[in-house]
């Protein structure tokens, strides 16, 4: 029986059958069962932002189980305090963090903590997406993921992405929150116009609403800041909840809801809760993520490295527009998507298309000059293979 029959057997058909078994990786590059080997620009789904088999994570994991592994949350450990302390410190306010083991555990958390301000209203994005849970799905606007389970809980208003007029008269005294994504992921890396977080900042302002940032995908070092919304673009907006996961633990599960001034006490005992949420484990984890992207400064390889790959990779004409930030970057192409991704992956590159014309490139903040010159000299060739196949 092969991997795919036994994949098949075995497994709930959530996501098809996968094109790969992946055996081993190292840095940014991994291994399939029969040995060939590929430059990793998935990363997990902006998860690995220190690449596969990083020896901090390995150190911190082994280290951590060693001594404490799970204990609940009736008790606390070192790296939890830690690991909170240091997320306020890089947000530069004050606040409460509430852990989770997902960005859409993070989403819903941060749901519930909207409706302790006594409204039921949200503010959301067309294009937007924030996770799968019940919660997280009523702010998600795709409908193919949304009807197959409506009624879902909450009055959300989508608005067009980038438009801050619109976004400014859907938001009224009964509105609780506008959540945004400062950067949109899964809708192909839509980076907004300037003045687009201050104008929603203002817009909460006028009405009382909380402003809501998705920064799973975008936190963490992902587009050269360690929040997009500390991007020149943010135009210095504070936000009062930021979510992150993804590449906070660098593969291990974690995820996080803060509550930066006044809405980090809305949340009372009883209100949430989680059994994993901010284990010793996790948070070590996570630590070690935070302290390798300072000592290794993959905040400025972020941001240069992912400006060369624009560049370079935006030089060939079926490439119609390149955006983003750092390495979190959106490639708009005039030949098919899909037939790019399966064409890389046969030159020994794993890309993603979020779409019928739109490539997504999230690799691990550790990829290597090298890497991604190598993406860049075999560019011409993928895309002439997927005019043939496509």
């Amino acid at each position: 029986m092969t991997w795919q029959q036994r994949y098949e057997s075995n497994l709930m058909n959530t996501f098809g059958t996968p094109k790969l078994l992946l055996t081993r990786g190292e840095g940014a590059h991994v291994w399939d069962a029969d040995g060939k080997e590929y430059v990793d620009f998935l990363g997990g789904i902006a998860v690995n932002a220190l690449g596969h088999a990083h020896p901090a994570i390995v150190e911190a994991v082994t280290g951590q189980l060693q001594s404490l592994g799970h204990v609940s949350n009736f008790f606390a450990s070192e790296p939890q305090l830690t690991l909170a302390e240091r997320l306020l410190g890089l947000l530069g306010a004050e606040g409460r963090v509430f852990f989770t083991n997902s960005g859409t555990e993070a989403n819903e958390a941060a749901f519930k903590l909207t409706r302790r301000t006594g409204r039921t209203h949200v503010v959301a994005t067309e294009g937007a997406f924030h996770g799968r849970t019940m919660g997280a799905l009523a702010l998600t606007s795709k409908a193919a993921y949304r009807e197959p389970f409506e009624p879902l809980p909450g009055t959300v208003t989508f608005v067009p992405y980038g438009d801050a007029a619109a976004l400014a008269a859907a938001v009224t005294d009964d509105t609780a929150a506008v959540v945004l994504e400062p950067i949109q992921g899964e809708a192909g890396v839509r980076v907004p116009p300037a003045g687009y977080l201050a104008a929603a900042r203002q817009a909460c302002d006028d009405h009382g609403a909380l402003l809501w940032l998705d920064e799973v995908q975008t936190g963490i070092g992902r587009t050269g800041a360690w929040f997009a919304h500390q991007l020149s673009s943010g135009q210095g907006v504070t936000p009062d909840i930021v979510t992150l996961a993804k590449g906070l633990g660098g593969g291990i599960p974690i995820g996080a809801t803060i509550g930066l001034g006044k809405a980090g006490a809305l949340l009372e005992p009883g209100n949430h809760g989680t059994t994993f949420g901010g284990n010793p484990v996790a948070c070590a984890a996570a630590l070690a993520v935070l302290d390798t992207i300072v000592k290794d400064g993959l905040l400025d390889h972020a941001s240069a490295l992912g400006k060369t790959l624009r560049d370079g990779l935006g030089e060939d004409a079926r490439v119609s527009e390149t955006r983003g930030e750092g390495l979190m970057i959106g490639l708009e192409l005039t030949v098919d998507a899909p037939s790019v991704v399966a064409a890389a992956m046969a030159h020994g590159f794993i890309l993603n298309a979020t779409g019928p014309s739109t490539i997504r490139l999230v690799p691990p903040l550790v990829l290597t000059d090298a890497d991604a010159q190598s993406l860049m000299a075999a560019w011409a060739a993928i895309l002439d293979a997927s005019e043939v196949s496509a």
